[in-house]
């Protein structure tokens, strides 16, 4: 046996009641309410308990109960002074129950903190105990010898053997923990492979196509500009670029989703600056930033994407502050621009995700958040400007 078998407590799971089939907790609970029956038989069945001394059985038994629950705890939270303490406690009632003429109550006691003592503490402390607490019983005994020694033999026997017993069901509570997370891990890595084959199928549909697009745009743009004297040039070229810029969106999209697909996408406050950057916006971060869940960093995403949208098709030339908040138990996204400073360019109007105020709302309630839109800010309604703000639980 090594030397940490001597000091080590048994394990949590053997010590607690979670794992126990219905018919081991009846077969505990048949045996704790046997226990306080034959204390309590064996007490009022004395002759001179009467009066005040039936008072004090009384509370004796109810004191012996509640020692026994705080043994449980403390052992539970690995106590071990407090424990052992109890324990003497318990042998002292032992003791006085026994000088008082209550010959079966001071038996049960001995008996139980023996076979506790054995089962709950570690070794180092157990053995001790259980010598004590049996060596009382002995002491006391009336029987001879032999009884007596076979009798202290079978009770440590018998507290060993519930040792084991409860280290082999902690033992099978882990393993089965162990088990049911390596088959959650198998299912991950399975729906994540499968996220992965789906991410490549729509890179080879959609992102190519996207940047196909995007090269013929381009040449057609080129081509124009080389051919100033056409009537119709400016107008052409102004559809030729909206055309290139809601491709280049799409492309963007298309990579983030991808990314997202793959459990890769970048950090939310790294993005949300990358996106300001391109918009000319603000960026404030506050709270302690952590990793979101997958569809809750996904909507706060694609909140923001839709908001700038606006911004570029409404307010151009508005200046922008991305707000971004960790709370305790939700993520606050407040998008607010200052009011727009003149007509949006051509063809912007049509460009965009096309998932509007509706979808987003939509999506929020899906995960159990809100958003609020509308003109002003959150605080004042009559500031200027225009403010998106999304709340979702994280």
């Amino acid at each position: 046996m090594t030397p940490e078998a001597w000091t080590n407590w048994p394990a949590r799971e053997a010590l607690s009641r979670a794992g126990r089939t219905d018919a081991r907790r009846w077969l505990n609970r048949g045996v704790r309410v046997l226990a306080l029956g034959v204390l309590l038989w064996s007490t009022f069945s004395e002759r001179h308990v009467a009066g005040w001394g039936a008072v004090a059985a009384v509370a004796g038994v109810l004191l012996t109960g509640f020692l026994a629950w705080c043994f449980y705890r403390t052992t539970l939270r690995n106590d071990l002074w407090p424990s052992v303490g109890l324990l003497v406690l318990l042998m002292g009632g032992a003791v006085i129950a026994r000088h008082g003429g209550f010959e079966i109550p001071a038996t049960v006691l001995w008996c139980g903190c023996a076979v506790v003592a054995m089962e709950r503490l570690p070794l180092v402390a157990a053995l001790p105990t259980t010598l004590v607490a049996l060596g009382g019983f002995a002491a006391y005994n009336q029987d001879s010898w032999l009884t007596t020694t076979i009798t202290t033999a079978g009770l440590l026997l018998a507290g060993y053997v519930l040792r084991l017993d409860a280290e082999a069901r902690g033992n099978a509570q882990r393993l089965l923990a162990q088990e049911r997370a390596a088959r959650a891990a198998e299912a991950e890595s399975a729906a994540l492979a499968e996220r992965a084959r789906i991410a490549r199928d729509i890179h080879d549909v959609l992102a190519h196509s996207l940047s196909a697009q995007l090269v013929h745009l381009e040449a057609a743009r080129l081509r124009i500009e080389r051919e100033p004297h056409s009537p119709f040039r400016d107008q052409i070229l102004e559809r030729v670029v909206a055309a290139r810029s809601m491709a280049r969106e799409g492309l963007a999209e298309t990579r983030q989703a991808l990314s997202a697909l793959r459990g890769e996408m970048a950090p939310l406050g790294d993005y949300l600056r990358e996106l300001a950057a391109m918009d000319g916006a603000e960026v404030e971060i506050g709270g302690e930033p952590r990793p979101l869940p997958a569809e809750a960093s996904q909507t706060v995403r694609r909140v923001v994407q839709e908001a700038l949208t606006n911004v570029r098709k409404h307010a151009p030339g508005a200046r922008v502050l991305i707000r971004l908040t960790y709370g305790a138990d939700e993520v606050t996204l407040d998008v607010r621009d200052s009011g727009g400073k003149g007509p949006a360019p051509a063809g912007l109007g049509a460009s965009g995700s096309g998932y509007g105020l509706l979808g987003m709302k939509e999506r929020a309630e899906l995960l159990g958040g809100t958003l609020e839109a509308g003109p002003g800010g959150p605080e004042d309604p009559d500031e200027k400007g225009f403010s998106v703000r999304l709340r979702v639980p994280a």
